[in-house]
């Protein structure tokens, strides 16, 4: 029996009908060949490009398989993801896509000792999934050329910018937080003023992109609210997708990049008020703690998009302000941007991309919001959220 017959017959018996009979048998004969290895991880390979083509990135991948199969699909996925990519044209990715493909290798190093039974499972399980997988609306997936091919000049920013968010979560003392925290904040908004100025100038080609922010379980309907009120404040659209467990946000780059750090790290202040508020309330005798999880991530949710939409405000004023003490000259002297216009033509070109790539969207309602405990202390623990503006800290 050839090679390609064995993965043709395994195939034919295995990623066609759902059962686990059918999957056994399937296993059963590429266990039985190793001659079959090279050509069943060929395959592999083929069905990761084909989820390229409808739209999925290696992140997004990974994230669903994490969510439908378990640890040993990942893995496989990810050495398959690698080999890929290894085989493709040799051209620079975009940065995203790349820093995406640099995760994906942490995994794929990661050791995986199985008998060939358990494998050849493994592959089929994984390789349904990835056949079944639906077309999203195409991300870009641009090729870098020139010097953004080999730097990225953000990079060293956003590894700052991290880190402040990280201590700022693992800290102790609330000071320490809120300087911090608002260090970074303060980072994030001059850095994507500066960046509009800089394409309104005409110094840079800028145009609105896209990316995928997971939105997991449970309480998800709350944590997409939330995702949703940060990239409102932001300058960004975002739509929830609830099926795959993701939302989409559209903006100008430095804008998503402030969206993925500020909703992380708001999302981790959140949980851990929250679990904090749960314990007194145990104490208190209450044993409700699905409905008060719940009502405390939607208040939450609620209160900081009216927050930080006082806050982006804020920065916006802060930076027209300094504007006019400059006397409306950029460096060298060169004429400013009026602040105000370049935003709202960036506004403008967010929301168009935004309808292009969704033109049908719905609204969702947060349902299970019933516990008034619940939404009082989420309100409280977005008051004590760190997004306020504050004067410029030292360097």
């Amino acid at each position: 029996m050839s090679t390609t017959s064995t993965v043709d017959r395994a195939f034919e018996t295995a990623l066609y009908a759902d059962t686990d009979a059918a999957l056994d048998t399937g296993a059963s004969l590429l266990a039985a060949d190793p001659a079959a290895d090279a050509e069943l991880a060929r395959c592999g390979r083929e069905f990761v490009a084909g989820a390229w083509r409808r739209g999925w990135q290696p992140a997004d991948v990974v994230r669903f398989v994490r969510r439908e199969l378990e640890d040993a699909h990942v893995r496989l996925l990810a050495r398959l993801v690698v080999d890929e990519d290894a085989a493709g044209d040799g051209q620079s990715p975009h940065p995203r896509w790349a820093a995406q493909l640099d995760e994906v290798r942490e995994l794929a190093e990661q050791p995986a000792r199985t008998d060939r039974f358990t494998h050849a499972t493994t592959a089929l399980e994984l390789y349904r999934l990835l056949l079944r997988l639906p077309s999203l609306e195409p991300l870009d997936r641009p090729q870098a050329t020139g010097a953004s091919a080999s730097h990225h000049p953000e990079s060293r920013m956003l590894t700052r910018i991290r880190a402040l968010l990280a201590k700022a979560e693992a800290t102790e003392y609330p000071e320490e937080a809120e300087a911090l925290s608002a260090k970074a904040q303060e980072l994030m908004a001059r850095h994507s003023i500066d960046e509009a100025l800089i394409a309104a100038r005409g110094h840079g080609k800028d145009a609105p992109g896209a990316c995928r922010i997971g939105v997991d379980a449970p309480y998800e309907t709350a944590k997409a609210v939330l995702l949703d009120a940060v990239a409102r404040a932001n300058r960004c659209e975002a739509v929830w997708n609830e099926t795959l467990g993701f939302s989409t946000v559209v903006g100008f780059e430095a804008d998503l990049e402030a969206v993925e750090l500020l909703y992380t790290s708001l999302l981790v202040q959140a949980t851990t008020a929250m679990t904090k508020a749960e314990a007194a309330q145990r104490k208190g005798g209450r044993k409700r703690t699905k409905t008060f999880r719940q009502s405390f991530l939607a208040a939450y949710a609620h209160r900081i998009g009216d927050r930080l939409a006082a806050v982006a405000e804020a920065q916006i004023a802060e930076a027209e302000a300094e504007a006019g003490t400059a006397g409306g000259q950029g460096a060298g002297g060169a004429p400013e941007p009026d602040l105000l216009p370049v935003l709202a033509a960036r506004g403008v070109a967010v929301r168009d991309q935004f309808t292009r790539m969704f033109p049908d969207t719905v609204t969702t309602r947060v349902r299970g919001v019933t516990d008034a405990a619940g939404w009082q202390q989420g309100r409280e623990a977005a008051d004590r959220a760190q997004v306020r503006a504050r004067p410029r800290l030292p360097s």
